[in-house]
């Protein structure tokens, strides 16, 4: 009789096992996340680092004894993608990016890669052919190609160790970690147990070499990292590349950073030569025409540390089949309900018969609360059909009781507003105490209710 092969339960979420299928995951609470995985014996796992990782006698040491030294970076030639590291990348850490299908992750990579001089690059792709990375490549770097970038197309974790091993690179990008697979496993690839331990094995050869490595991971349904929870935690940083495809926009943000601050963000437009890198966003989010429409507002916010101005575009009309919709894009629809009911209640303009559309230019979300201000202004122009001076632009947080409340860095977001030549800004009344006020050349306009700000816009 054929030997009957073990197998174990694994939580899709956070990896825990289970001998028996469970409903609800006692580790993480996640319900239905349980899938059955074969076991592979203890004989047939080892390593695959060979004299890297071998075990070695190790003393701890007192934390006071340890030299506190700068971490030196390998400064990318992507500007942008430093930002988000927090310097540059840290040599010995593991860094995993995500996004969608077709958002540009390999291109990202690959476009960086091939700018690297400094140090030998092996690029293991286990999706593509080395003739469909050859014409990436071409269409990227247009022909030129001295670079020090090595492809190996391949999905055995046993012959990319022993390719590694023999070329000793400097570093290591693996496109992508859910296509590569180890033979000391019986399940398939992208399975939670292959995932955890292929991650695993690169995460000691980094750390035991000092050489970086660059995970690409695939996103599921949820729009969450495929494959175990723990994978995020294995790794040093977690980059999400997000985007909708219809735009030209690509954000790059930082989920986890154990070398840097996770409030950092890239922006990068999609070109048919590659991405190019957008150093001043709030030049392309607004709208450079010199004829006003009604309906539309410019906000300050802040998306992490960086600061840019956005347009914010309304419509109001009547309600043509009785029952009024509400359409919002890029933006939190229960918020933007809520922000009517403000108008509807605090101020007196009465909305509920009326289709409000609500939309976000550029395909961007946003979910920093200083934009109600320009939410609110945009809708009211649209209503009474009158346009607001382009000059002026806005940021706030509108409370229930229709105060405009005090948002943060309002220094950076006052300077962003002056560098694009706006005449003047409408700023929460509470956030003028600690303002130099001396240097701006733009005009602060303070107000403290919503009723304010609409005075001075329409009169």
């Amino acid at each position: 009789m054929a030997k009957q092969v073990k197998t174990m339960f694994y939580c899709k979420n956070c990896g825990a096992e289970s001998p028996k299928w469970v409903g609800k995951c006692p580790a993480c609470g996640e319900w239905n996340t349980y899938i059955e995985e074969p076991v592979a014996p203890k004989s047939a796992k080892g390593s695959l680092l060979g004299d890297v990782a071998d075990r070695k006698a190790v003393k701890p040491v007192k934390i006071s004894e340890i030299k506190a030294e700068d971490m030196p970076r390998i400064k990318l030639p992507s500007g942008e993608l430093n930002r988000v590291l927090g310097g540059g990348l840290v040599p010995g850490s593991i860094v995993l990016i995500g996004g969608e299908p077709g958002i540009g992750k390999s291109t990202l990579v690959l476009q960086n890669v091939l700018r690297i001089r400094s140090r030998k690059v092996l690029y293991v792709s286990g999706e593509e052919s080395p003739q469909q990375l050859r014409m990436r490549a071409d269409r990227i770097a247009g022909g030129k190609m001295d670079c020090e970038c090595y492809l190996l197309c391949e999905t055995s974790l046993e012959n990319i160790f022993a390719a590694i091993n023999a070329d000793k690179p400097g570093l290591i990008i693996v496109d992508s970690i859910q296509t590569i697979a180890s033979d000391a496993l019986e399940s398939a690839a992208g399975s939670v147990s292959q995932v955890r331990e292929c991650a695993a094995t690169f995460l000691r050869y980094a750390k035991a070499t000092n050489t970086p490595v660059i995970l690409i991971g695939h996103i599921n349904k949820e729009g969450s990292i495929a494959g175990p929870k723990v994978l995020e935690h294995i790794v040093d940083a977690v980059l999400q590349f997000e985007g909708d495809r219809h735009y030209l926009y690509r954000i790059l943000r930082g989920i986890k950073n154990r070398f840097g601050n996770t409030s950092e963000m890239g922006i990068y437009e999609m070109k048919e030569d590659g991405l190019r890198e957008v150093s001043n966003p709030s030049e392309m989010l607004v709208s450079q025409g010199d004829e006003s429409l009604s309906g539309t507002a410019v906000g300050v916010t802040m998306d992490g540390a960086r600061p840019f101005l956005i347009e914010t575009q309304a419509l109001v009309s009547t309600a043509a089949y009785g029952t009024a919709q509400r359409s919002v894009t890029g933006f939190d629809q229960r918020r933007m309900n809520m922000l009517l009911a403000v108008l509807e209640k605090r101020v007196g303009f009465k909305l509920a018969q009326k289709d409000v559309f609500l939309n976000i230019a550029g395909g961007l979300k946003v979910s920093d609360p200083a934009l109600d201000l320009a939410v609110i202004c945009a809708i009211l122009s649209s209503n009474v059909d009158m346009p607001i001076n382009k000059g002026v632009c806005m940021t706030g947080e509108v409370g229930l009781s229709g105060e405009i409340r005090q948002v943060t860095r309002i220094d950076q977001r006052i300077s962003e507003a002056q560098k694009l030549g706006f005449e003047s800004i409408i700023i929460p009344k509470n956030n003028i105490k600690g303002i130099k006020t001396s240097g701006l050349k733009i005009k602060l306009i303070e107000v403290a209710k919503v009723e304010e700000a609409f005075q001075y816009l329409f009169g």
